[in-house]
């Protein structure tokens, strides 16, 4: 994502730089307009019998396999692979954790064969777990050795934690390197430590900056992971992975759209998915978030947020719909009606410069376990004890409300409930603000910090809590109960 006071002047046309960078992509010559057909054809098989039911697409049309596991599917020349919405009950086939569901087309052939052979699960997958890492961001050996030695132990510690036998996998919710191509060697080693399947969404560091149009600025991308928007499915749930960054053909500028070649194909993909099933939706540009409102400003960033968000929308109205983002390197979550948006704080934090992003969050991850069509969350703090949840800072620590203490509940929603203690004595809950977190400030604010990207500065967030102890407190505690129940506490000597 981009530093906050660079996203405030994006109402012209996107995003722009957030530092001086240079991209290494090969200039790339334009997209073919051959439109001639290939014939796309093939069987999806497991221990040795058709499978059928399963969705198969170029990219545009979608269609099903029929009884005995086959499909046919009439191609144009534009399009680059033949690949399947995984279907459930079976492993995701992947290589040092990149998911393999795809094959790319040979197009000089009139005629092209993929056949696809799956494993089937032991057992159920209705229940079942992911990891959401957004913006590892590497630019640098220095940033990539991070994520190799503190995020990647961090997660396959955490899946280690789990239950023997437990069905996880993760998803890359897009800018997996800084424009360094080369460091997608590294993005790939830091989650093959994991030793699970990783699903990876392109971020718009993740693109060819030379390209043409938007058409050619997923080429590197589709080269080591394949189709930069696809669809598949694990027990209930059906996951649907969308590509939202809009190249506009100028050098680090895109906005927040999906175009009609995209949405035409989601339209179909959906046609297989029952009305009322549960939808998870992963993207990097966030569909929609409060910046607007904390900040004031007239309108929409042009890079910050999907612009034509509604028609994804009424796309999505028949299902119960999670929207998972990244990009913004802070953790906010919405609500509204079907759909609920995660988007969530950094892997790589404030870029790679301190434990913490811009709004306080902790550098880290989302995890969600499955059961049926239900989800359940949590942010997981890299390097800390899954229960590390909030922070509370003692009066004095922020500066415009110094007689209060500050609590910041990074992963709070609506359903959260606070309350705070005065030596054992409830005085009620805190009151929420929109304001800047105290340790963001001191790490982050000014033009000599931090070291070595000094461009970086605090977000402005809604999930801060303020209220005033009693004079004489000396033992403060806050009590948060999230959605499902569950506990955190912090404790303040005052």
């Amino acid at each position: 994502m981009i530093r906050r006071d660079f996203i405030k002047g994006l109402g012209m046309l996107g995003a722009v730089v957030i530092a001086p960078v240079v991209t290494h992509a090969q200039r790339l010559s334009g997209i073919s307009r051959d439109l001639t057909t290939t014939q796309l054809k093939g069987r999806v098989l497991a221990n040795g019998k058709g499978l059928a039911g399963v969705a198969m697409t170029d990219g545009i049309n979608a269609v099903q396999t029929n009884a005995r596991g086959e499909y046919t599917l009439l191609s144009n020349k534009t399009t680059s692979y033949i690949y399947m919405s995984l279907p459930a009950g079976y492993a995701f086939p992947h290589e040092q954790s990149v998911t393999r569901f795809y094959r790319a087309i040979d197009h000089r052939q009139k005629t092209f064969t993929a056949d696809f052979v799956l494993q089937a699960l032991p057992g159920s997958d209705d229940k079942h777990a992911f990891v959401l890492w957004a913006d590892p961001q590497i630019q640098s050996r220095e940033d990539a050795q991070k994520l190799l030695t503190e995020s990647a132990p961090d997660l396959k510690a955490l899946v280690s934690s789990y239950t023997a036998g437990t069905l996880f996998h993760g998803i890359g919710c897009g800018d997996l390197v800084w424009d360094k191509f080369e460091l997608f060697a590294d993005y790939k080693q830091a989650i093959a430590q994991s030793g699970i399947p990783f699903f990876q969404v392109i971020g718009n560091h993740d693109m060819d900056l030379e390209a043409r149009t938007d058409e050619g600025s997923s080429k590197t991308f589709e080269s080591h992971f394949g189709p930069s928007y696809y669809s598949y499915n694990r027990g209930k749930i059906h996951y649907v992975v969308l590509d939202d960054v809009f190249f506009v053909g100028v050098d680090k500028r895109y906005i927040g759209y999906l175009d009609e070649r995209q949405l035409a194909w989601l339209e179909q993909d959906l046609q297989y998915v029952k009305p009322g099933a549960t939808v998870v939706v992963s993207l990097h540009i966030p569909s929609n978030t409060g910046k607007r409102r904390r900040y004031q400003e007239d309108s929409d960033d042009m890079g910050g947020v999907v612009l034509n968000r509604e028609r994804l929308y009424a796309l999505l109205k028949p299902y119960n719909v999670h929207i998972l983002s990244g990009h913004t390197h802070v953790s906010e979550t919405w609500e509204e009606k079907n759909i609920m948006e995660h988007n969530h704080g950094a892997v790589c934090g404030a870029w790679w410069t301190g434990p913490i992003c811009g709004d306080g969050t902790p550098n880290g991850y989302g995890v969600y376990e499955v059961d049926g069509n239900d989800l359940t969350w949590y942010y997981k703090a890299t390097g800390r004890p899954k229960e590390h949840q909030l922070r509370a800072y003692v009066p004095g620590r922020h500066r415009e409300f110094h007689d209060e203490v500050c609590i910041n509940v990074w992963n709070w929603d609506k359903a959260w409930k606070i309350e705070c203690f005065a030596d054992g004595k409830s005085i009620g809950s805190p009151e929420q603000r929109t304001a800047l977190d105290p340790w963001s400030v001191e790490l982050h604010e000014g033009a000599t910090k931090p070291v070595p990207r000094r461009w970086v500065e605090p977000s402005l967030t809604d999930h801060l809590f303020f209220i005033k102890p009693p004079a004489d407190t000396k033992k403060f505690e806050v009590v948060c109960t999230d959605r499902f129940n569950n506990r955190y506490t912090e404790t303040l000597s005052l």
